[in-house]
């Protein structure tokens, strides 16, 4: 394989938290990769509903902790919360700083909502639903003005390569659908900020290349990934038969918009106190409910927000407008849909993977933040926060190397000869993950997911690309099987009930998920 050596600091992703810690590092020599054009196919890009900070008077972050640790279903590390939530006011004031043009009030203040299991409106938005694209607008603006920041674009992360328990190289191709012979870049130090695993399943509400794979190359690494079974799935993205399946952000219903059926029955308040607004893992489930049911679950709008909701939340009156719905007229079809990965790649609170010279912020880390139920808006939070934590640890653990000329762009020419996911192997996949690791899951149905996915990866290995969903797949499927309970996010159809006190978070290594997947498949054949 060729190699290419650089002094830079090699971050893998292009979304809020590779940005934010690429900008942190600055004046240091920053290399991103990045699959698309900065600004498209990254999940901050799509985020809805804001950043989540105690901006209240009367709120306080201690709230914002506690909230926390109650969403996440006793998995919640509360360390890690009060780390994130302490100084979540500062990240707001920096993003303002950098150009995020947050809404405001007449009297300069911030505009708050309150989204699901939050006691307080807390909820920094921008444009109503545009909050992720439009604070990602203003940090690629600063990014593109630094000097010593060089995005390759059009550039995939494929494989890590190591030594001794230490990272020394990725793996890159072309993104493109051909792809192309891969190249190990080695740097002077790395950081996986690519995102989750949303895209593995075929109803989602994630950009096309979320599919695990950041999370999968290092668990064939060897790295250690903990909480992998905790999928969020949204309550509300809108069942239009589009892929990715656009959003009805929560926000919709911090303003007061309902959940009713066909039927016109709003069915949450029977369910849940809080009714619309009762966590996450609640609402999807009742969705999903619904949906099995033939009941076809459905987003009103029109008593809480009327004609309001096409300026208010120009990103749902758009996707409304494509297809054929008026907001102010219609409900909004709804279904839950695979959304944000709590699990990941195990981290410490300095950002370190159990891999020595490797960082992890965003998705893909798991850093006992999320626990089994992540609460609304803590995504673009812990991103900031951890791409920070990263970017300091970076600097204080790998010395700068002092050139003549540290901003010299790389130059890579990728060749022919790389290998593609097969898209048939891949919608296999998807469609497994979304009819047997879904909303509600059974031993039985894990099984069978497992020996699909074993036959997938036999047929296909000849894609690193391919490999990496595969494994992040496996690990879900398995932690899934070995969790006999249901908590937070984590249903089991078969073991309804969660256990008394404390939850513990699951850790596995790929070569034992592997293992059980092999015998599992053996025993079925």
């Amino acid at each position: 394989m060729k190699e290419i050596t650089t002094d830079r600091i090699v971050i893998v992703g292009a979304g809020l938290g590779a940005l934010y810690a690429a900008l942190k590092l600055a004046p240091r020599p920053v290399v991103m990769i990045s699959p698309e054009v900065l600004g498209e196919g990254a999940s901050s890009a799509w985020a809805q509903g804001g950043v989540a900070a105690a901006m209240d008077e009367k709120d306080d972050p201690k709230n914002h902790a506690a909230d926390t640790v109650k969403a996440g279903a006793g998995t919640v590390d509360p360390k890690v919360a009060d780390l994130v939530t302490r100084h979540a006011r500062d990240y707001i004031l920096d993003l303002t700083r950098l150009g995020a043009p947050f809404d405001r009030t007449d009297d300069g203040g911030y505009v708050l909502s309150r989204e699901a299991a939050h006691s307080f409106a807390r909820v920094v938005r921008v444009k109503g639903d545009q909050a992720g694209a439009e604070i990602m607008k203003a940090l690629i603006e600063q990014v593109r003005d630094t000097p010593s920041i060089q995005v390759l674009e059009g550039t995939m992360a494929v494989g890590l390569d190591t030594s001794d328990g230490k990272v020394t190289g990725i793996a890159i191709q072309d993104s493109d659908v051909s792809r192309s012979a891969p190249i190990m870049l080695r740097g002077a130090a790395y950081l996986l900020a690519g995102g989750g695993s949303g895209g593995l399943y075929a109803l989602t509400t994630n950009p096309p290349r979320i599919r695990g794979q950041v999370i999968g190359m290092a668990a064939r690494a060897g790295a250690v990934i903990t909480d992998a079974e905790f999928v969020q799935f949204h309550p509300t993205a809108m069942d239009v038969g589009e892929d990715p399946a656009p959003l009805a952000t929560e926000a919709l219903r911090g303003e007061g918009a309902i959940l009713i059926n066909k039927n016109g029955e709003r069915f949450m308040q029977a369910i849940h106190p809080d009714a619309e607004l009762a966590p996450r893992d609640v609402v999807a489930r009742a969705i999903f409910s619904q949906t099995q049911s033939g009941l076809r679950p459905m987003l009103d709008t029109r008593q809480a927000l009327g004609a309001h909701v096409k300026t208010q939340f120009p990103a749902v009156a758009e996707a409304c407008a494509r297809n054929g719905i008026d907001p102010a007229v219609d409900p909004i079809p709804v279904a839950a849909a695979a959304h944000y990965h709590m699990g990941g790649i195990a981290t410490d609170t300095d950002g370190r993977a159990s891999l020595d010279g490797l960082w992890v912020c965003g998705e893909a880390s798991s850093t006992g933040l999320h626990g089994a139920n992540r609460l609304a808006s803590n995504g673009l939070l812990e991103a900031l926060v951890y791409a920070r934590i990263c970017a300091e640890g970076i600097n204080a653990d790998v010395p700068a190397i002092v050139t003549n000329t540290p901003n010299t762009p790389l130059n890579i020419q990728f060749e022919t000869g790389g290998v593609a996911p097969d898209p048939d192997a891949v919608m296999t996949l998807r469609q497994t993950m979304t009819s047997l690791v879904g909303v509600v899951r059974s031993a039985d149905g894990l099984k069978q997911a497992l020996c699909i996915l074993d036959g997938l990866e036999t047929a296909h290995a000849d894609s690193p690309s391919f490999l990496n969903m595969c494994a992040t797949a496996t690990m879900i499927a398995v932690c899934a099987l070995l969790r006999e309970e249901s908590r937070g996010a984590h249903e089991r159809s078969d073991f309804p009930d969660t256990f008394p006190g404390k939850g513990k978070r699951s850790t596995v290594l790929l070569s034992e998920a592997l293992a059980l997947r092999a015998q599992i498949a053996k025993d079925a054949a």
